[in-house]
C-alpha cells in the first residue's frame, strides 16, 4: 500500500465518494444494491486506499463527456395484480415513478437488482384485499406514508443512521382488507452481491451492517 493510500479519510473525503457513487448511480452503471453497499462501505472506510477501492472500476470525474440527463417521465410504470400475482425481479430500470395495484392478489417489485436513474424511487402502492411487497437493500431511507383500512403497512429494513445520505425509496401505500410491506434483504431471498468481497476486506461479517456503523 502506498503511502498516501494509507492516510486516514476525513469526513469530507467519505461524503466526497458518497456523492460519486450517488452520481455513477443516476448514469447506469451501479445498481441500487451496489449503490446501498458502497454507500455503507464508503462512510465505514478509514483510509485513502479503502475509498479508492469503492470508486476503481468508476470513471474519474471529467474524464468522459457529461451524460445528458432526461428529466424523468411523469407518468408512472404500473403492476398489476388482479386475482393473480405479478413479480418485478433482478436487473431491470427505474428511469420514473412506479405504481403496484394488488386486488385480491400479489404484486411483488424487488429493486435491489434494478439502476435507479433517479435520486428517490418512488413507488404508489394499492392493495384490495391483496398484498403489496417491495423488496430494498438494507441500509436505505424508507419514507412510507398513506393509510390501511382493516389491512397494515408495514415497515422490516435495517436503515441508515440518521445523517447518512443514504439511497431513498419513498412508498405512498393504500390498503384496503390487504397488505403494503417493505421488506430489507434480511427477510427476503439473498442475491449475489458482487461487493461481498469489500465487506470481508473490512471485516464486516455476514449479516452486519448500519445496526453496527461507527463514526
Amino acid at each position: 500500500m502506498s503511502e498516501s493510500g494509507g492516510l486516514r479519510a476525513s469526513d469530507a473525503e467519505r461524503e466526497a465518494v458518497v456523492e460519486m457513487l450517488r452520481e455513477a448511480s443516476v448514469e447506469g452503471r451501479l445498481t441500487l444494491v451496489e449503490l446501498t453497499d458502497r454507500t455503507e462501505a464508503a462512510y465505514t472506510a478509514t483510509t485513502h486506499a479503502e475509498l479508492a477501492l469503492l470508486t476503481q472500476d468508476l470513471p474519474a470525474a471529467g474524464t468522459v463527456p457529461a451524460p445528458v440527463h432526461t428529466p424523468p417521465s411523469r407518468s408512472k410504470r404500473w403492476f398489476l395484480a388482479i386475482m393473480g400475482d405479478t413479480k418485478r425481479r433482478g436487473k431491470w430500470r427505474v428511469d420514473q415513478e412506479l405504481g403496484a395495484a394488488a386486488v385480491m392478489g400479489d404484486v411483488v417489485l424487488d429493486l435491489r437488482e434494478a439502476e435507479v436513474r433517479t435520486n428517490v424511487i418512488d413507488v404508489t402502492a394499492i392493495a384490495v384485499m391483496g398484498d403489496v411487497k417491495i423488496i430494498v437493500p438494507d441500509g436505505v431511507e424508507v419514507d412510507v406514508d398513506g393509510f390501511a383500512i382493516m389491512g397494515d403497512r408495514k415497515v422490516d429494513v435495517l436503515e441508515a443512521p440518521p445523517g447518512v445520505k443514504a439511497p431513498v425509496v419513498r412508498v405512498h401505500g393504500y390498503a384496503v382488507m390487504g397488505d403494503v410491506k417493505v421488506y430489507g434483504d434480511a427477510r427476503a431471498k439473498p442475491i449475489k452481491r458482487g461487493w461481498a468481497a469489500w465487506r470481508e476486506h473490512l471485516g464486516i461479517a455476514p449479516g452486519q451492517g448500519w445496526s453496527d456503523y461507527r463514526h
